[in-house]
């Protein structure tokens, strides 16, 4: 019988490193806890800061996942349209004890039809979209509905990991590895959201994200129609 913990992340060409990394460091350290970075094969995958990373597993050879998580990033469009991504994140997700996402991964969640009718967390920029695909947005650094536990914008995918280990392994666990990992955030500028950052920050934001933000939102406007015809 197998006792570990499978923890299955999907990696994708150009993702936010952050929204899988910082997650899985933490949960990489509980205890019979096993990482899994799952793609379409077993080449190395190229991030949003110019590395790469080593998938693990492939779709076909995947474990069945207890924790099945989704990471953001400008590379969701190409998987909110990919046929075999959804496919795989629909039948992991029936067996499932946990369905996950960071950032605006809960969009990919949302394109495979799995968060309908569900609350989610995503990247502020994104979260307004969610509603398109019959999912509720809030907006918070996690947000729990049942199994479905989602962390917002890239930094929260940290606190989204801690709540995740207390669910997996209990609260006294996750104060350790929060220990242990030292995290103890202070930021140096009080502007890490909308709200506290202004609308002169926020349109500069949006501004050196314009031609980003069109060409993603053409993609989410056609997967959102597609799935509701």
């Amino acid at each position: 019988m197998n006792t570990n913990i499978e923890v299955g992340f999907l990696l994708f060409p150009n993702l936010t490193q952050l929204d899988l990394t910082g997650p899985a460091q933490v949960l990489s350290r509980i205890p019979r806890a096993k990482v899994h970075l799952v793609w379409k094969d077993l080449d190395p995958v190229m991030t949003d800061v110019g590395f790469s990373i080593n998938p693990t597993t492939t779709f076909e050879s995947c474990p069945q996942l207890d924790v099945l998580c989704v990471p953001g990033g400008f590379g969701i469009g190409e998987q909110m349209v990919d046929e075999t991504t959804l496919s795989f994140l629909r039948k992991q997700s029936i067996g499932a004890k946990y369905i996950t996402s960071v950032c605006n991964g809960s969009l990919i969640l949302a394109a495979a039809g799995i968060l309908q009718g569900h609350k989610s967390a995503c990247h502020w920029i994104w979260s307004k979209y969610l509603s398109l695909f019959g999912v509720e947005p809030i907006n918070q650094r996690v947000v729990k509905d049942g199994k479905f536990i989602s962390g917002g914008g890239v930094t929260a995918g940290i606190d989204f990991a801690y709540e995740l280990a207390a669910e997996l392994a209990g609260e006294d666990i996750a104060k350790r590895l929060q220990l242990a990992l030292e995290y103890d955030p202070a930021p140096p500028f009080d502007c890490g959201s909308p709200e506290k950052a202004g609308p002169a920050v926020v349109n500069e934001v949006l501004t050196l994200q314009k031609n980003r933000i069109i060409a993603m939102e053409a993609v989410i406007q056609k997967v959102a129609v597609n799935l509701v015809v």
